[in-house]
């Protein structure tokens, strides 16, 4: 599926050097660090349309219907020496091979399974304490949620996530300005593409300001994609800590298209996800997102959608996050199926994902 935090937003996420539980501090060797995680789940669409031959899902890596399912096995490791390190983000399985589906094997030697299993793979080089320079393969910067499940707290994905950028490919450099406030600018092969011969570069970039309440990220993306049309998306994303047991965040974005000379099209939408922590041990986040396809924006839909997702976070042990998680998605025109084949505006769908993590 193409288009493709409240712990924290997707762009620091990213950028930032992945943390993790083990490492290796001699300064003659520099610092490794190394973490992983592996996810499963179920999912039982209420349409139950199997006589149809449907799932009735549109947004990404949870292609399936009554079936225990395994989502990814992942393995990071980043090292750093001095002003310089990298970045290996390795995944297998479903959400690996959906988000990097630009290296599908074609059968014409473009693409293949290895390709598909780096997530990211990228250098970094620190000139001065507040400009850091990144090449090479990361994931993108635009969205509140993130590719590795154990960074979101719904289980299923939304569709703005699934329809717009999951990587880019070159280089970018990043600046902090002080008192909260960051840039980022950078030059990418068109969306997702890790090789991309002949084609035109697209320009990416970001301001930030972060604060100990409110952050909040303006983003960009825009150049020609390969079939050599315009595109042009911005994206705001924020999320505001009201007390330590509940918090807010925010997903907005808007991609226009010009397919033809004289023809743009646009698809835009907008989430809001509110979170609440009785304990350490046990939250909910409900997603409410409209997504607008009207004008069938290089997308398939030419209506509207109104999702909303009630998700439980259960922790029993360190590590382990345990997500009961019910969704509802409705649009204006019947695009969803029933068993006997007709049309329907709405479904609803039961999931129960498990993630550990260290």
């Amino acid at each position: 599926m193409k288009g493709k935090v409240l712990l924290t937003t997707k762009a620091l996420l990213i950028s930032s050097v992945i943390f993790a539980q083990t490492s290796e501090t001699d300064e003659s060797k520099g610092e490794l660090q190394v973490n992983g995680s592996v996810d499963v789940y179920y999912r039982y669409n209420f349409a139950n349309a199997k006589n149809a031959g449907e799932i009735n899902n549109f947004t990404s890596f949870t292609n399936s219907h009554n079936s225990i399912e395994l989502g990814m096995a992942s393995l990071t490791a980043s090292y750093t020496k001095g002003k310089a390190g990298l970045v290996i983000d390795l995944g297998f399985g479903t959400r690996a091979r959906e988000f990097s589906y630009a290296e599908e094997p074609d059968g014409a030697g473009n693409g293949s399974a290895v390709l598909q299993s780096i997530k990211q793979a990228y250098v970094t080089f620190n000139p001065t304490d507040n400009i850091r320079i990144s090449a090479g393969k990361w994931g993108t910067h635009l969205g509140y949620e993130v590719l590795d499940p154990q960074y979101n707290r719904n289980y299923s994905m939304s569709y703005m996530f699934s329809y717009g950028p999951f990587s880019h490919t070159g280089i970018k450099a990043d600046f902090t300005l002080g008192s909260g406030f960051g840039i980022m600018a950078g030059v990418t092969n068109p969306t997702d593409y890790l090789s991309a011969s002949f084609a035109k570069k697209n320009i990416i970039a970001q301001v930030s300001k972060t604060g100990e309440a409110v952050n909040a990220y303006l983003n960009y993306v825009g150049g020609k994609d390969l079939d050599g049309n315009n595109h042009n998306q911005i994206g705001l994303t924020a999320t505001a800590t009201i007390s330590d047991k509940f918090s807010l965040g925010y997903d907005g974005t808007l991609k226009i298209v010009d397919q033809f000379e004289d023809i743009s099209k646009k698809w835009w939408g907008s989430a809001l996800y509110v979170n609440v922590d009785p304990t350490e041990k046990f939250g909910l986040t409900l997603r409410g997102e409209y997504f607008d396809d009207k004008d069938k924006g290089g997308l398939i839909f030419g209506t509207s959608i109104i999702q909303t997702t009630l998700s439980f976070n259960i922790k029993p042990v360190n590590g382990l996050m345990i997500i009961p998680e019910f969704r509802l998605d409705s649009a204006k025109d019947p695009i969803f199926t029933k068993n006997d084949g007709a049309g329907t505006k709405s479904t609803g769908t039961f999931l129960l994902g498990a993630i550990y993590s260290f």
